[in-house]
């Protein structure tokens, strides 16, 4: 299934901008699962892969983080970036966001943080970018942090069919119609060797389903 290159990425979510954050009332479910089983309370670096608005970062900073945790981000997308820097800079130095050039290798050093997230993102890259993220994220995270990641997934149950049937129509047609989006399976790119699934789950607000999952790194 051909996805977005990183190029065609960037201009949808440079245009998409601030109505990225309309999409809340399905992905805040998917989230929230993150949020409860993340245990971001004990965590002091947290990476963001794709982090759009800074919505989620900011909810993070703000109610479940520590005072003395830092939160760095980074995104396709010039005016996605604008927006998280615009959003987070309330935060001071405990938070930063960089443009991403595109590379799914960080320039970030081996084992610096202890959660690694990334929402509604690896459901826009091709399979073996998919893998290469969540190698990254392995690198990047410390023994017994934590991978926590959220996607668009298969359905489950017939109005979820309906939906996701039309969602894939339109996305054979021109994925930029659905944001470049497709359901994917997360829990297949995990492998249990380097992995221990710590929380696994599906949830279909309105019918479009999603898949929450947090893993802890061997």
């Amino acid at each position: 299934m051909k996805t977005l290159s990183h190029a065609q990425a960037r201009r949808v979510y440079d245009r998409i901008g601030a109505k990225q954050d309309s999409q809340a009332f399905y992905e805040d479910v998917a989230t929230d699962e993150l949020v409860r089983h993340g245990a971001f309370d004990r965590a002091r670096a947290v990476f963001e892969l794709g982090c759009g608005t800074g919505r989620f970062a900011e909810t993070l900073l703000a109610t479940h983080l520590a005072a003395d945790a830092v939160y760095r981000g980074t995104d396709l997308s010039p005016k996605m970036v604008e927006l998280a820097q615009q959003r987070l800079e309330q935060f001071g130095a405990r938070a930063s966001v960089a443009l991403s050039q595109g590379p799914i290798r960080t320039e970030e050093t081996d084992a610096s943080f202890d959660r690694f997230v990334s929402n509604y993102v690896l459901d826009l890259l091709s399979d073996e970018d998919i893998r290469a993220v969540v190698d990254e994220s392995h690198r990047l995270l410390q023994p017994g942090g934590l991978l926590c990641v959220a996607s668009l997934s298969h359905p489950t149950e017939p109005l979820s069919r309906f939906i996701i049937g039309v969602w894939s129509a339109l996305f054979a047609i021109n994925p930029r119609l659905v944001g470049g989006c497709r359901p994917i399976e997360l829990s297949a790119f995990v492998d249990e060797a380097r992995w221990r699934i710590r929380h696994r789950a599906r949830v279909a607000p309105f019918g479009l389903p999603s898949e929450a999952l947090v893993v802890e790194r061997l």
